[in-house]
């Protein structure tokens, strides 16, 4: 019987990697998002090309009422998840605090913190009455260094790496293991969305160097999944080879 893993923002970058790399090794998908045509696609190509099942979840993680009655009406067969990864996530803009728009601060913390305690609310208790499960927090580097014009999405990203050991604390008696998986630069639409939809700004990012892809990402959290059951991954920086910190990059031609 495939094990099920439930992936949240799988409609693109590293939530779709993930995805494909899941279903290559055999296991079915719960996948949620906010834009339902890439859901569809997903779960007919997904579908066709590794045989699995896949059940997808329309609804925005900010919405806590829609979250848990959307989790609450998964079919029954679909209850036994047994690995969650909570992958969607966001930066919204790059200023100094003083300039920030509230409504950048609110998009990123209910998103990125909120978001994720919703749903790890309504899994949990499913892991806990299986008497195992595996749940996988996407965070960043963000977590572990603070950088300028980016203090709120790091602190999200810090109640990320908190809330990772807390759980890892609660759920330890119930044989659940909880790793945080803290990626450097990654080629995704992270900084498009950043920057409203700006690609030129956004490209400008990756400029003069290698930065991870998505499939890095998946193929890390493979590595993860596939410990044996007495190993668990707690906590793991993954970085391009020309990023040393949050900060400092080696560029060709600078």
């Amino acid at each position: 019987m495939k094990k099920i893993a439930l992936i949240t923002g799988a409609t693109s970058g590293i939530g779709k990697a993930i995805a494909e790399t899941l279903a290559q090794n055999a296991y079915n998908l719960i996948l949620t998002g906010r834009r339902k045509e890439l859901l569809d696609s997903m779960k007919e190509e997904l579908g066709v090309k590794f045989k699995c099942d896949v059940l997808t979840l329309n609804f925005d993680i900010r919405n806590r009422e829609r979250t848990e009655a959307i989790i609450d009406g998964v079919p029954e067969q679909w209850k036994k998840i047994s690995v969650l990864v909570n992958n969607a996530g966001l930066a919204a803009g790059l200023h100094p605090i003083h300039e920030g728009l509230v409504d950048d601060w609110e998009q990123m913390i209910d998103t990125n913190v909120k978001g994720l305690l919703y749903i790890t609310r309504k899994v949990a208790p499913l892991m806990i009455a299986a008497g195992s499960g595996h749940i996988i927090n996407i965070s960043s580097i963000a977590a572990k260094e603070v950088y300028e014009n980016g203090s709120v999405y790091c602190a999200t990203k810090h109640a990320v790496d908190a809330l990772t050991k807390g759980m890892r604390i609660d759920l330890l008696k119930y044989n659940i293991k909880v790793t945080s998986i803290a990626p450097g630069m990654v080629d995704t639409e992270f900084s498009t969305v950043r920057f409203k939809g700006d690609k030129t700004r956004a490209d400008k990012v990756y400029e003069g160097l290698v930065p991870l892809s998505a499939a890095d990402i998946a193929e890390t959290i493979w590595f993860v999944l596939s410990r044996p059951a007495h190993v668990n991954i707690n906590d793991l920086l993954i970085m391009p080879t020309a990023q040393a910190n949050a900060t400092v990059t080696h560029r060709e031609n600078q």
